[in-house]
């Protein structure tokens, strides 16, 4: 757009020159050097302001040039700490969601597999299935099958305790990241806090109010509850997608269990 609007200028530039030096030939007489003076000055001119708006352009910075300068000027002392939380929440939630991830089970499939293979199997290849199988659920139906010739009461029993165990198993971390979620802002407020007593300090040193003065204590304080609340907002998208994964497994568990109680009923009444 810049160079369109250079390359209309000198167009226009030349057609005045040329416009002025014929209006001149034709009233005035001018010899033909002084015609082309007119002419070609007009031209120059154009020519040194165009080449001067091209090399005046600058590119405009990345946005990790950005956000570096801008975690710079925060302060380094509380803008670290504010970056070791995001990390540290981040590394914990990517942990849970792998893990959570590994956990998920297809319980239709393992039910249909189980079914099949106590009908066929008996009870001891359900135990290698379900032995084999990844998973809290498989894990759960496993430690009700070991309790199965101590009768129906006791594998119900055990399905409840492990359940519980298993559901503390999946829950486990979750406080970290909710703790690491509050420190975020509660860091940024404190930064803030902080700016605001160097700026009133470098009012009271100068002894005079003025935006030069202010401003460094002020962008401090603007900085760093910036940076606090983007890490708590980063970490509780994470937190909900983490529980919403666990009361996902859990509701299958309670599912699942209650199908594995009715088919070991129906096994029982069978054999």
């Amino acid at each position: 757009m810049k160079k369109l609007i250079a390359l209309l200028t000198v167009a226009g530039f030349l057609t005045f020159g040329i416009s002025n030096s014929l209006l001149a030939q034709e009233e005035n007489a001018q010899p033909v050097e002084e015609q082309t003076e007119q002419v070609a000055a007009p031209a120059a001119e154009e020519t040194v302001a165009t080449t001067t708006m091209e090399t005046t352009e600058v590119a405009d910075p990345t946005f990790h040039e950005v956000l570096k300068k801008q975690f710079i000027d925060g302060g380094w002392e509380f803008m670290s700490i504010i970056l070791l939380i995001l990390v540290l929440g981040l590394a914990v939630s990517i942990e849970r969601i792998i893990y959570l991830t590994l956990s998920t089970t297809n319980t239709k499939k393992l039910l249909a597999q189980l079914e099949e293979t106590l009908n066929k199997g008996g009870i001891e290849k359900a135990k290698d299935l379900c032995r084999d199988t990844r998973g809290p659920i498989a894990g759960i139906f496993y430690q009700g099958l070991m309790r199965y010739n101590e009768g129906l009461d006791e594998v119900e029993k055990s399905i409840v305790s492990y359940g519980s165990v298993m559901t503390g198993n999946l829950e486990s971390g979750a406080s970290w990241i909710s703790l690491f979620i509050a420190l975020g802002p509660m860091l940024g407020f404190m930064g803030t806090v902080i700016g605001m007593i160097a700026a009133f300090d470098a009012i009271a040193a100068a002894g005079d109010i003025s935006p030069t003065v202010v401003a460094g204590g002020m962008k401090v304080a603007l900085l760093t509850t910036v940076f606090g609340l983007i890490v708590a907002v980063i970490l509780q998208i994470c937190y909900n997608f983490i529980l919403n994964k666990i009361e996902g497994i859990v509701n299958d568990m309670e599912d699942s269990s209650i199908t594995f109680m009715d088919m070991l009923h129906a096994y029982s009444k069978k054999n």
